[in-house]
């Protein structure tokens, strides 16, 4: 037998997600991030690059913010309304520790107590390689969860008025290959199709098939499949790692 996932916790109010570009999040959890706001909870995007080496037929000044605004209500659609960007350049994140100071910092101007990020391992599923942005955001998120809490890692975000936060309960990591814990999709996943969907100009490039029928054909397929694990409801799996 399939070992079932778990439920994630749900006694928790504020979580910040944190990825490397616009849509990774849509792709990854949106139908999650649903639920959870309409419980009442406090969800910030924080993105590493405003995705502007996406398009290859627009030019990074051009593309940059059309896809801010794509993101910014892409994450309307789930009730999302803070989205804040580190403007690192798209394609070319590097792991190390001005990323991880980035990303400390916001965790102690957030106080979250669960952060979420994107699979930041070599492959997805040890079937396709996972880019080199998605591996250095999703490490340094993890990293980034500790530091925020020890004063003696950038005492100058404290000189800088953020103190130290040592609340985050969990880091939970979506598009895990290796997943422990979902999140019942129902009552997010056609907010969650529509929060894909904004982002369209990157859809259109994408695919040649009507966007919103891939938006819903994929977001559902991969639903259905983690369903197999969470007692038959479509779910959103992640992987969790408790602190």
């Amino acid at each position: 037998m399939t070992e079932q996932l778990k439920p994630m916790p749900e006694d928790w109010r504020r979580a910040l997600a944190v990825v490397a570009h616009p849509d990774d999040l849509e792709y990854g959890c949106a139908a999650a991030v649903a639920g959870w706001t309409d419980g009442g909870r406090d969800i910030t995007y924080l993105l590493a690059t405003r995705g502007e080496a996406g398009i290859d037929t627009l030019e990074p000044e051009e593309c940059a913010p059309l896809r801010e605004r794509e993101q910014r209500a892409s994450a309307a659609a789930v009730g999302v309304s803070r989205v804040e960007f580190l403007d690192h350049r798209d394609g070319v994140i590097e792991y190390g520790v001005p990323l991880r100071r980035d990303i400390a910092a916001a965790i102690r101007r957030h106080r979250p107590e669960l952060v979420i990020t994107l699979n930041h391992r070599d492959t997805w599923g040890s079937v396709a390689w996972n880019t080199p942005d998605h591996r250095a955001v999703g490490r340094a998120t993890l990293d980034a969860a500790a530091d925020a809490g020890n004063r003696w890692i950038f005492p100058e975000l404290t000189e800088e008025g953020l103190e130290p936060w040592d609340g985050v309960r969990w880091v939970a990591v979506a598009g895990s290959s290796t997943p422990t814990h979902a999140v019942d999709a129902t009552a997010g996943l056609e907010r969650s199709v529509q929060s894909l969907l904004a982002h369209r100009t990157y859809i259109e490039v994408l695919t040649d098939e009507d966007p919103e029928t891939y938006c819903r054909t994929f977001l559902t397929a991969n639903a259905e499949v983690a369903a197999e694990r969470f007692g038959g409801r479509p779910a959103i799996p992640f992987e969790l790692f408790g602190r």
